[in-house]
Protein backbone atom coordinates (compact mmCIF):
# COMPACT_ATOMS: atom_id res chain seq x y z
CA UNK A 1 0.00 0.00 0.00
CA UNK A 2 1.36 3.38 -1.25
CA UNK A 3 1.23 6.46 1.30
CA UNK A 4 0.63 9.62 -0.86
CA UNK A 5 -0.56 11.81 1.60
CA UNK A 6 0.72 11.87 5.33
CA UNK A 7 -1.82 12.27 7.80
CA UNK A 8 -1.26 14.55 10.18
CA UNK A 9 -2.23 13.94 14.09
CA UNK A 10 -4.29 15.92 15.91
CA UNK A 11 -6.22 15.48 19.49
CA UNK A 12 -9.02 13.37 18.77
CA UNK A 13 -9.37 13.38 15.37
CA UNK A 14 -7.15 14.46 11.92
CA UNK A 15 -6.67 16.59 9.40
CA UNK A 16 -5.67 16.02 5.94
CA UNK A 17 -4.37 18.39 3.27
CA UNK A 18 -2.89 21.72 4.91
CA UNK A 19 -5.63 23.40 6.77
CA UNK A 20 -4.17 23.26 10.45
CA UNK A 21 -5.52 21.35 13.56
CA UNK A 22 -8.01 22.89 15.51
CA UNK A 23 -6.09 21.96 18.56
CA UNK A 24 -8.60 24.36 21.09
CA UNK A 25 -11.57 23.09 19.83
CA UNK A 26 -10.86 19.28 20.07
CA UNK A 27 -9.08 19.25 23.61
CA UNK A 28 -12.41 20.74 24.84
CA UNK A 29 -14.36 17.82 23.18
CA UNK A 30 -11.93 15.49 25.12
CA UNK A 31 -12.34 17.40 28.11
CA UNK A 32 -16.34 17.19 28.02
CA UNK A 33 -16.23 13.67 27.08
CA UNK A 34 -14.21 12.91 30.39
CA UNK A 35 -16.68 14.23 32.01
CA UNK A 36 -19.20 12.44 31.00
CA UNK A 37 -21.90 10.56 33.14
CA UNK A 38 -20.01 7.64 34.06
CA UNK A 39 -22.97 5.49 33.17
CA UNK A 40 -21.82 5.75 29.21
CA UNK A 41 -19.13 3.30 29.53
CA UNK A 42 -18.57 4.82 25.61
CA UNK A 43 -19.29 7.75 23.86
CA UNK A 44 -19.49 7.70 19.98
CA UNK A 45 -18.72 10.47 17.97
CA UNK A 46 -21.77 12.23 18.79
CA UNK A 47 -22.12 12.20 22.01
CA UNK A 48 -18.50 13.95 21.90
CA UNK A 49 -19.26 16.55 19.19
CA UNK A 50 -23.01 16.95 21.45
CA UNK A 51 -20.85 17.52 24.54
CA UNK A 52 -19.18 20.01 22.96
CA UNK A 53 -22.04 22.24 21.92
CA UNK A 54 -21.21 20.63 17.96
CA UNK A 55 -19.00 24.26 18.39
CA UNK A 56 -16.82 21.61 15.28
CA UNK A 57 -19.57 22.68 12.75
CA UNK A 58 -20.43 26.40 14.03
CA UNK A 59 -21.85 28.60 11.37
CA UNK A 60 -21.82 25.96 8.87
CA UNK A 61 -24.47 24.47 6.48
CA UNK A 62 -24.39 20.69 6.93
CA UNK A 63 -25.08 17.49 5.46
CA UNK A 64 -25.29 14.67 7.33
CA UNK A 65 -24.94 11.03 6.06
CA UNK A 66 -26.84 8.65 8.30
CA UNK A 67 -29.42 5.92 8.90
CA UNK A 68 -31.79 4.70 12.00
CA UNK A 69 -28.66 3.60 14.02
CA UNK A 70 -27.00 7.65 13.98
CA UNK A 71 -28.16 8.04 17.38
CA UNK A 72 -26.36 8.94 20.75
CA UNK A 73 -26.23 7.08 24.00
CA UNK A 74 -29.69 8.44 25.04
CA UNK A 75 -31.44 7.40 21.40
CA UNK A 76 -31.81 10.90 20.20
CA UNK A 77 -31.39 11.11 16.65
CA UNK A 78 -28.56 12.66 15.29
CA UNK A 79 -30.48 14.24 12.85
CA UNK A 80 -32.79 15.72 15.55
CA UNK A 81 -29.73 16.72 17.41
CA UNK A 82 -28.13 18.30 14.68
CA UNK A 83 -31.60 20.24 13.56
CA UNK A 84 -31.84 21.34 16.71
CA UNK A 85 -28.46 23.41 17.61
CA UNK A 86 -28.52 26.70 17.28
CA UNK A 87 -24.62 26.96 16.14
CA UNK A 88 -25.33 25.01 12.65
CA UNK A 89 -27.85 24.44 9.87
CA UNK A 90 -28.91 20.91 8.89
CA UNK A 91 -29.64 21.48 5.12
CA UNK A 92 -29.96 17.39 4.06
CA UNK A 93 -29.55 13.89 4.71
CA UNK A 94 -28.16 11.90 2.86
CA UNK A 95 -29.10 8.06 3.70
CA UNK A 96 -27.65 4.19 2.46
CA UNK A 97 -28.74 1.07 1.93
CA UNK A 98 -31.51 -0.43 3.49
CA UNK A 99 -32.60 3.14 3.87
CA UNK A 100 -32.92 6.56 6.39
CA UNK A 101 -34.73 3.90 8.43
CA UNK A 102 -32.80 0.51 7.82
CA UNK A 103 -35.88 -1.29 6.77
CA UNK A 104 -35.24 -1.61 3.34
CA UNK A 105 -33.72 -5.40 2.25
CA UNK A 106 -30.71 -6.06 1.57
CA UNK A 107 -29.69 -5.07 -2.71
CA UNK A 108 -33.27 -3.64 -2.84
CA UNK A 109 -33.56 0.09 -4.78
CA UNK A 110 -34.51 3.18 -2.02
CA UNK A 111 -35.96 6.12 -3.63
CA UNK A 112 -35.57 9.59 -2.40
CA UNK A 113 -38.24 10.61 0.54
CA UNK A 114 -38.93 13.71 3.20
CA UNK A 115 -37.96 13.67 6.61
CA UNK A 116 -41.39 14.21 8.22
CA UNK A 117 -39.91 15.56 11.53
CA UNK A 118 -37.70 18.08 10.18
CA UNK A 119 -38.94 18.53 6.35
CA UNK A 120 -35.31 18.52 4.78
CA UNK A 121 -34.78 16.20 1.48
CA UNK A 122 -33.09 12.24 2.62
CA UNK A 123 -31.49 11.91 -0.64
CA UNK A 124 -31.16 8.14 -1.29
CA UNK A 125 -27.16 6.82 -2.08
CA UNK A 126 -28.55 3.39 -3.03
CA UNK A 127 -31.24 3.98 -6.00
CA UNK A 128 -30.17 6.18 -8.90
CA UNK A 129 -26.91 7.18 -7.94
CA UNK A 130 -24.42 5.90 -5.21
CA UNK A 131 -22.75 9.51 -4.56
CA UNK A 132 -24.32 12.54 -4.13
CA UNK A 133 -24.49 14.63 -7.12
CA UNK A 134 -23.84 18.59 -7.47
CA UNK A 135 -27.13 19.26 -7.16
CA UNK A 136 -27.55 18.14 -3.96
CA UNK A 137 -24.64 18.75 -2.60
CA UNK A 138 -25.61 22.76 -3.57
CA UNK A 139 -24.83 25.16 -0.97
CA UNK A 140 -23.20 22.68 1.79
CA UNK A 141 -20.28 23.18 3.39
CA UNK A 142 -19.58 20.33 5.32
CA UNK A 143 -20.79 16.68 5.36
CA UNK A 144 -20.64 14.57 8.35
CA UNK A 145 -21.22 10.51 8.20
CA UNK A 146 -22.77 9.04 11.65
CA UNK A 147 -23.78 5.23 10.98
CA UNK A 148 -22.62 2.20 12.84
CA UNK A 149 -20.97 -0.29 10.80
CA UNK A 150 -20.77 -4.12 11.36
CA UNK A 151 -16.79 -4.42 10.79
CA UNK A 152 -17.15 -6.94 7.83
CA UNK A 153 -15.35 -5.72 4.30
CA UNK A 154 -18.60 -6.68 2.00
CA UNK A 155 -21.07 -4.38 3.83
CA UNK A 156 -22.00 -1.22 1.87
CA UNK A 157 -22.08 1.70 4.60
CA UNK A 158 -18.83 2.29 4.44
CA UNK A 159 -18.60 2.40 0.67
CA UNK A 160 -21.27 5.26 0.73
CA UNK A 161 -18.92 6.88 3.49
CA UNK A 162 -15.52 6.63 0.61
CA UNK A 163 -17.70 7.60 -2.03
CA UNK A 164 -19.12 10.61 -0.34
CA UNK A 165 -15.43 11.80 0.61
CA UNK A 166 -14.61 11.69 -2.97
CA UNK A 167 -17.44 14.10 -3.92
CA UNK A 168 -16.73 16.04 -0.78
CA UNK A 169 -13.26 16.29 -2.08
CA UNK A 170 -14.12 17.22 -5.79
CA UNK A 171 -16.51 20.18 -4.79
CA UNK A 172 -14.15 21.37 -2.24
CA UNK A 173 -16.74 20.50 1.47
CA UNK A 174 -15.16 19.18 4.75
CA UNK A 175 -15.90 16.21 5.86
CA UNK A 176 -16.43 14.78 9.53
CA UNK A 177 -16.69 11.63 10.64
CA UNK A 178 -18.79 11.01 13.81
CA UNK A 179 -16.52 7.60 14.80
CA UNK A 180 -18.42 4.63 16.16
CA UNK A 181 -17.36 1.30 17.28
CA UNK A 182 -16.26 -1.41 15.37
CA UNK A 183 -18.44 -4.09 16.85
CA UNK A 184 -16.51 -7.28 16.45
CA UNK A 185 -13.71 -5.17 18.26
CA UNK A 186 -10.12 -3.95 16.64
CA UNK A 187 -8.06 -7.06 17.16
CA UNK A 188 -8.82 -9.61 15.42
CA UNK A 189 -8.35 -10.06 11.27
CA UNK A 190 -9.77 -12.49 9.13
CA UNK A 191 -9.83 -13.65 5.81
CA UNK A 192 -7.41 -12.10 2.60
CA UNK A 193 -6.85 -8.46 1.72
CA UNK A 194 -9.22 -7.48 -1.08
CA UNK A 195 -7.36 -6.80 -4.59
CA UNK A 196 -8.21 -4.78 -7.28
CA UNK A 197 -10.80 -4.38 -9.12
CA UNK A 198 -13.01 -3.29 -6.56
CA UNK A 199 -16.80 -2.67 -6.51
CA UNK A 200 -19.25 -1.43 -3.58
CA UNK A 201 -19.15 -4.26 -1.27
CA UNK A 202 -15.58 -4.35 -2.10
CA UNK A 203 -14.77 -0.83 -2.01
CA UNK A 204 -11.24 -0.96 0.24
CA UNK A 205 -8.06 -3.02 0.16
CA UNK A 206 -8.89 -5.02 3.20
CA UNK A 207 -9.30 -8.36 4.92
CA UNK A 208 -12.60 -9.90 4.88
CA UNK A 209 -12.63 -8.98 9.13
CA UNK A 210 -10.91 -5.47 9.09
CA UNK A 211 -10.88 -4.28 12.61
CA UNK A 212 -11.10 -0.73 12.24
CA UNK A 213 -13.47 1.90 12.94
CA UNK A 214 -15.30 3.96 10.70
CA UNK A 215 -13.09 7.03 11.37
CA UNK A 216 -9.94 5.02 10.44
CA UNK A 217 -10.91 3.28 7.84
CA UNK A 218 -12.09 7.00 6.65
CA UNK A 219 -7.74 8.02 7.21
CA UNK A 220 -7.13 5.02 5.35
CA UNK A 221 -9.15 5.73 1.96
CA UNK A 222 -8.07 9.36 1.91
CA UNK A 223 -4.64 8.31 2.03
CA UNK A 224 -4.80 5.13 -0.58
CA UNK A 225 -7.01 7.66 -2.88
CA UNK A 226 -4.85 10.70 -1.94
CA UNK A 227 -7.83 12.24 -1.25
CA UNK A 228 -7.28 16.68 -1.09
CA UNK A 229 -9.56 16.85 1.78
CA UNK A 230 -10.18 18.49 5.01
CA UNK A 231 -11.27 14.73 6.87
CA UNK A 232 -12.15 15.15 10.40
CA UNK A 233 -12.74 12.15 12.80
CA UNK A 234 -14.65 13.48 15.94
CA UNK A 235 -13.68 10.26 18.59
CA UNK A 236 -14.85 7.16 20.47
CA UNK A 237 -14.15 7.68 24.07
CA UNK A 238 -13.90 4.68 26.37
CA UNK A 239 -13.42 2.47 23.75
CA UNK A 240 -10.25 0.50 22.75
CA UNK A 241 -9.30 -2.58 20.40
CA UNK A 242 -10.17 -5.40 22.37
CA UNK A 243 -13.78 -4.16 23.21
CA UNK A 244 -16.53 -6.13 21.53
CA UNK A 245 -19.80 -4.08 21.03
CA UNK A 246 -21.38 -6.11 24.21
CA UNK A 247 -18.95 -4.27 26.70
CA UNK A 248 -20.08 -0.82 25.55
CA UNK A 249 -23.15 -0.88 27.12
CA UNK A 250 -23.87 1.57 24.52
CA UNK A 251 -27.72 -0.21 22.99
CA UNK A 252 -27.79 -2.17 20.13
CA UNK A 253 -29.71 -1.32 16.70
CA UNK A 254 -29.43 -3.44 14.55
CA UNK A 255 -27.53 -2.07 11.71
CA UNK A 256 -29.59 -3.71 8.76
CA UNK A 257 -32.72 -6.22 8.68
CA UNK A 258 -30.56 -9.38 8.68
CA UNK A 259 -27.91 -8.47 11.57
CA UNK A 260 -29.84 -8.63 14.33
CA UNK A 261 -27.26 -8.78 17.17
CA UNK A 262 -23.58 -8.93 17.70
CA UNK A 263 -23.59 -12.96 17.16
CA UNK A 264 -24.70 -12.66 13.73
CA UNK A 265 -22.36 -10.01 13.52
CA UNK A 266 -19.38 -11.93 14.30
CA UNK A 267 -20.68 -14.80 11.90
CA UNK A 268 -21.46 -12.65 9.37
CA UNK A 269 -17.45 -12.05 7.84
CA UNK A 270 -17.67 -15.68 6.84
CA UNK A 271 -21.25 -16.56 6.45
CA UNK A 272 -21.70 -13.80 3.56
CA UNK A 273 -19.18 -16.02 1.74
CA UNK A 274 -21.87 -18.58 1.87
CA UNK A 275 -24.38 -16.09 -0.37
CA UNK A 276 -22.37 -17.18 -3.65
CA UNK A 277 -23.06 -20.99 -3.09
CA UNK A 278 -26.05 -22.95 -3.23
CA UNK A 279 -26.64 -22.16 0.83
CA UNK A 280 -29.32 -20.24 2.43
CA UNK A 281 -27.56 -17.90 4.92
CA UNK A 282 -30.93 -18.22 7.39
CA UNK A 283 -32.78 -14.82 5.85
CA UNK A 284 -36.30 -15.79 5.90
CA UNK A 285 -35.78 -17.42 9.12
CA UNK A 286 -35.97 -15.54 12.87
CA UNK A 287 -31.75 -15.64 13.36
CA UNK A 288 -29.85 -15.15 9.87
CA UNK A 289 -26.43 -15.59 9.81
CA UNK A 290 -26.48 -17.62 13.04
CA UNK A 291 -27.83 -21.41 10.27
CA UNK A 292 -27.08 -22.30 6.52
CA UNK A 293 -28.59 -25.00 4.44
CA UNK A 294 -30.17 -26.57 1.67
CA UNK A 295 -32.55 -29.12 0.85
CA UNK A 296 -29.99 -31.82 -0.43
CA UNK A 297 -27.12 -31.10 2.42
CA UNK A 298 -26.00 -33.88 4.87
CA UNK A 299 -26.11 -31.53 7.60
CA UNK A 300 -25.65 -34.37 10.62
CA UNK A 301 -22.20 -35.39 8.68
CA UNK A 302 -21.25 -31.91 8.61
CA UNK A 303 -21.73 -30.99 12.14
CA UNK A 304 -19.76 -34.36 13.32
CA UNK A 305 -16.78 -32.57 11.01
CA UNK A 306 -16.89 -28.94 12.46
CA UNK A 307 -17.63 -30.52 16.28
CA UNK A 308 -14.36 -32.75 15.28
CA UNK A 309 -12.75 -29.97 14.17
CA UNK A 310 -12.60 -28.16 17.54
CA UNK A 311 -13.22 -25.06 15.97
CA UNK A 312 -12.70 -22.46 19.04
CA UNK A 313 -15.87 -20.41 20.08
CA UNK A 314 -18.59 -22.22 18.60
CA UNK A 315 -20.57 -24.97 18.77
CA UNK A 316 -23.05 -26.68 15.73
CA UNK A 317 -26.02 -28.66 15.83
CA UNK A 318 -28.39 -30.13 13.31
CA UNK A 319 -30.98 -28.13 12.57
CA UNK A 320 -33.78 -27.95 9.79
CA UNK A 321 -35.76 -24.61 8.53
CA UNK A 322 -37.96 -23.20 5.89
CA UNK A 323 -36.52 -19.68 4.83
CA UNK A 324 -39.56 -17.87 3.32
CA UNK A 325 -37.10 -15.87 1.58
CA UNK A 326 -33.88 -15.36 -0.61
CA UNK A 327 -32.42 -18.77 -1.59
CA UNK A 328 -34.50 -21.81 -1.23
CA UNK A 329 -37.89 -20.05 -0.19
CA UNK A 330 -40.50 -22.37 0.52
CA UNK A 331 -38.41 -25.47 0.60
CA UNK A 332 -37.00 -27.06 3.52
CA UNK A 333 -33.61 -27.76 4.37
CA UNK A 334 -31.80 -29.33 5.86
CA UNK A 335 -28.98 -27.18 8.18
CA UNK A 336 -26.71 -26.51 10.61
CA UNK A 337 -27.15 -24.39 13.41
CA UNK A 338 -24.04 -22.23 15.12
CA UNK A 339 -24.17 -21.52 18.58
CA UNK A 340 -21.56 -18.85 19.84
CA UNK A 341 -19.81 -20.00 23.30
CA UNK A 342 -16.72 -17.43 23.54
CA UNK A 343 -17.51 -13.94 21.38
CA UNK A 344 -13.88 -13.29 22.03
CA UNK A 345 -12.69 -17.27 20.19
CA UNK A 346 -15.09 -17.08 17.24
CA UNK A 347 -13.38 -17.14 14.17
CA UNK A 348 -16.24 -17.44 11.39
CA UNK A 349 -13.92 -17.64 8.12
CA UNK A 350 -12.17 -20.51 10.08
CA UNK A 351 -15.83 -21.78 10.18
CA UNK A 352 -16.23 -21.34 6.51
CA UNK A 353 -13.31 -22.92 4.97
CA UNK A 354 -13.19 -26.29 7.43
CA UNK A 355 -17.38 -26.43 6.32
CA UNK A 356 -16.66 -25.82 2.70
CA UNK A 357 -13.71 -28.17 2.42
CA UNK A 358 -16.34 -31.38 4.27
CA UNK A 359 -18.58 -30.78 1.53
CA UNK A 360 -16.04 -31.40 -1.47
CA UNK A 361 -17.48 -33.47 -3.56
CA UNK A 362 -20.99 -33.18 -2.33
CA UNK A 363 -23.92 -32.80 -4.81
CA UNK A 364 -24.96 -29.81 -2.73
CA UNK A 365 -21.69 -27.74 -2.44
CA UNK A 366 -21.07 -28.28 -6.29
CA UNK A 367 -24.88 -27.17 -7.55
CA UNK A 368 -23.97 -23.87 -9.24
CA UNK A 369 -26.43 -23.30 -11.46
CA UNK A 370 -28.89 -20.24 -10.73
CA UNK A 371 -25.80 -19.02 -8.36
CA UNK A 372 -26.15 -15.05 -8.37
CA UNK A 373 -23.15 -13.77 -10.14
CA UNK A 374 -23.24 -10.64 -8.18
CA UNK A 375 -22.90 -12.12 -4.95
CA UNK A 376 -19.98 -14.22 -6.17
CA UNK A 377 -18.28 -11.03 -6.99
CA UNK A 378 -18.47 -9.49 -3.71
CA UNK A 379 -16.80 -12.28 -2.06
CA UNK A 380 -14.51 -12.66 -4.70
CA UNK A 381 -15.27 -16.34 -4.56
CA UNK A 382 -13.79 -17.28 -1.53
CA UNK A 383 -16.57 -20.04 -0.81
CA UNK A 384 -15.62 -21.54 -4.66
CA UNK A 385 -11.85 -21.20 -4.28
CA UNK A 386 -11.81 -23.03 -1.30
CA UNK A 387 -14.51 -25.75 -2.53
CA UNK A 388 -12.48 -26.14 -5.49
CA UNK A 389 -8.93 -26.22 -3.59
CA UNK A 390 -7.30 -29.25 -2.83
CA UNK A 391 -5.14 -27.89 0.39
CA UNK A 392 -6.68 -28.65 4.04
CA UNK A 393 -8.35 -25.89 5.96
CA UNK A 394 -4.71 -25.09 7.87
CA UNK A 395 -3.06 -24.59 5.00
CA UNK A 396 -6.06 -22.49 3.87
CA UNK A 397 -5.99 -20.39 6.76
CA UNK A 398 -2.25 -20.19 6.89
CA UNK A 399 -2.77 -18.03 3.14
CA UNK A 400 -5.37 -16.04 4.97
CA UNK A 401 -3.36 -15.38 7.85
CA UNK A 402 0.16 -14.25 5.60
CA UNK A 403 -2.65 -12.19 4.08
CA UNK A 404 -4.14 -10.87 6.96
CA UNK A 405 -1.06 -10.21 8.70
CA UNK A 406 0.57 -7.98 6.34
CA UNK A 407 -2.45 -5.65 6.18
CA UNK A 408 -2.02 -5.52 9.99
CA UNK A 409 1.47 -4.01 10.23
CA UNK A 410 0.44 -1.69 7.53
CA UNK A 411 -3.19 -0.51 8.93
CA UNK A 412 -0.92 1.11 12.22
CA UNK A 413 -0.16 4.27 10.91
CA UNK A 414 -4.30 4.88 10.26
CA UNK A 415 -5.19 3.53 13.93
CA UNK A 416 -6.99 6.09 16.36
CA UNK A 417 -6.88 4.26 19.31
Amino acid sequence: MTRRRAARPWRGGFVFGSVPPMRPLIALLLCLAAAAPASAALLAGIDVLERADFELLRGKRVGVITNHTGADYAGRSTVDLLFASKKLTLAAIFSPEHGFRGDHRDGDPVGDIKDPATGLPVYSLYGKTRRPTAEMLKGIDVLVFDIQDVGTRAYTYLSTMGMCMEEAARHGLEFVVLDRPNPLGGEALEGPVLQAPFDFTGYFPVPVRHGMTPGEMARLHADVKGLKLRLSVVPLQGWTRATLYDETAYPWINPSPNIRGLDAALLYPGFVSFESSPYSVGRGTDSPFLWFGAPDLDAAALVRALNAAGLPGARFTVEHRTPASDAHAGKACRGVRVDVVDRKKIRSLDILVHAVAALRGSRAATAWAGVDAAAAGTVRNIYRAVLESSQPPRDILAGFETSWRAFDASRAKYLLY
